[in-house]
């Protein structure tokens, strides 16, 4: 173990804090959101947005200031399928979005997974999903306008016209202001191929190199302990369906809801981890095979979500992004990783490692594919003793081998490793963020170590 992972284990600064004595507020309108930040408000700073909670870090708390809840604004304010967008308050889910589009022959303009975000939260927070073609990688980059309440209560719009506010408030992580409006592209339902195949690291390992030059969407489940890896490959088909709505769902709920459900069981009720570790495996190989390879051939934007690990009760997850160029050595280095980490501590995730090949998108400064196409992995599992240490040895293994992090995403992450990914985007979005809040209103010690 080196030097950095033990400090950083005995700090707990990887660990969510206790935010019971913030102040809770949930405005239900404009108006109400407006006095909330107001210079004269007597609610207490700082101010931290919130959506569904689907933030693996401490990027939405403080243990004193006001958490707004803005879940309440979700109205879907108007569907333009002639020109091709949705304007929706930023409370609203993704889903909701989804079934308003899907009414009228119409989808968003990318894929995304954790359909119970809200769009703020998406937008502001970072939301990816299995890219396809020239999709971006990032929710955001589908954003063609906001409108906020910045910092000291004032209403601002940006769209692109103001591309470096427009780059800068997607993936903001609520530093700029609050956002509670956004316009987002949309297209006519466009089904793709979903292709499934199950094969080794190894395997996967010698595919990734052509898999990281063509332009398909790409998500698959890998399970360490088993050396398998369930692979979804998606190419756009005009001939393709929208897929069945209640294949994908159920897709959903196998592995959202029953896979943690049962893990969690098994923890209280089979103690002898190698027996518990045998059927986890097993079931998890069990719901990939039967519901991927039967039920979701094909699909769309418009059906194929997953939740994915957004409930912070049945999960803990940290997610790393990792150029798609070196995706052949590295998906071998976590496989070795997990194994010896298993070996070393007894510590192993119960949920399969989720990834996600990214295109290349600069549409926010913060972007973790901002230079080339990444990779994702989300290291993923229920609540157990021995995930918090699991997530110091993963950031260390991510660091070794060039990753990138998501600042809500990615639990145990440095201040000068960001510095050093980040380089100049970071300085720059620090200059636009001291301008909008310079007396730091939206800042959270959490955020202060990487942003002040």
């Amino acid at each position: 173990m080196s030097v950095t992972a033990e400090s950083l284990r005995r700090s707990g600064r990887y660990a969510v804090l206790n935010s019971g004595r913030s102040e809770f507020v949930q405005p239900r309108n404009l108006a109400d959101l407006r006095r909330i930040m107001a210079l004269d408000s007597r609610q207490p700073t700082p101010f931290r947005p919130a959506g569904a909670g689907s933030a693996s870090t401490d990027c939405n708390t403080a243990s004193t200031g006001t958490t707004i809840d803005m879940c309440a604004l979700d109205d879907v304010l108007n569907v333009d399928a002639y020109n091709g967008r949705i304007t929706v308050r930023a409370g609203a889910r993704l889903s909701k979005v989804a079934e308003a589009l899907a009414e009228e022959g119409m989808e968003l303009e990318g894929s995304f997974d954790l359909p119970s975000r809200t769009v703020g939260g998406a937008v502001a927070g970072g939301c990816i999903g299995p890219s396809i073609g020239s999709e971006g990688a990032l929710f955001g980059s589908q954003v063609l306008s906001l409108k906020v309440v910045t910092p000291t209560g004032k209403l601002l719009s940006v769209d692109s016209s103001k591309a470096n506010l427009l780059g800068a408030f997607r993936l903001s992580y609520g530093m700029l202001g609050i956002i509670y409006e956004v316009t987002l592209k949309a297209r006519p339902i466009t089904g793709f191929n979903a292709t499934h195949r199950r094969c080794t690291v190894d395997q996967l390992s010698k595919a990734a190199g052509q898999l990281a030059k063509t332009n398909v969407g790409m998500k698959f489940m890998l399970l360490p302990f088993r050396d398998t890896v369930y692979l979804d490959v998606r190419r756009f088909d005009s001939a393709a369906s929208a897929g069945r709505k209640f294949g994908w769902k159920l897709k959903d709920w196998g592995e959202s809801t029953v896979m943690p459900q049962v893990f969690r069981s098994l923890n209280t009720l089979v103690p002898m981890s190698g027996m518990r570790y045998s059927i986890v495996d097993r079931v998890s190989a069990m719901t990939q095979g039967i519901v991927s390879g039967r039920l979701v051939n094909s699909g769309s934007s418009s059906t194929a979500h997953a939740r994915g690990g957004s409930d912070g009760t049945n999960f803990r997850y940290s997610t790393w992004f990792f150029p798609a160029s070196d995706f052949a050595i590295v998906v071998k280095a976590y496989r070795d990783f997990c194994l010896r980490i298993r070996e070393e501590t007894g510590f192993r995730c119960d949920m399969p490692t989720v990834g996600y090949r990214l295109n290349r998108d600069q549409s926010a400064y913060l972007s973790p594919a901002y230079d080339e196409p990444m990779v994702a992995l989300r290291a993923v599992s229920t609540p157990t003793s021995g995930w918090e240490n699991f997530a110091i040895d993963f950031g260390e293994f991510a660091r070794s081998w060039g990753g990138t992090p998501m600042f809500n995403q990615t639990q145990e992450l440095d201040p000068a490793y960001a510095r050093q990914v980040f380089g100049r985007r970071l300085d720059f979005f620090r200059r636009m963020r001291r301008q909008l809040d310079p007396d730091n209103r939206m800042m959270n010690p959490f955020l202060s170590q990487y942003f002040l």
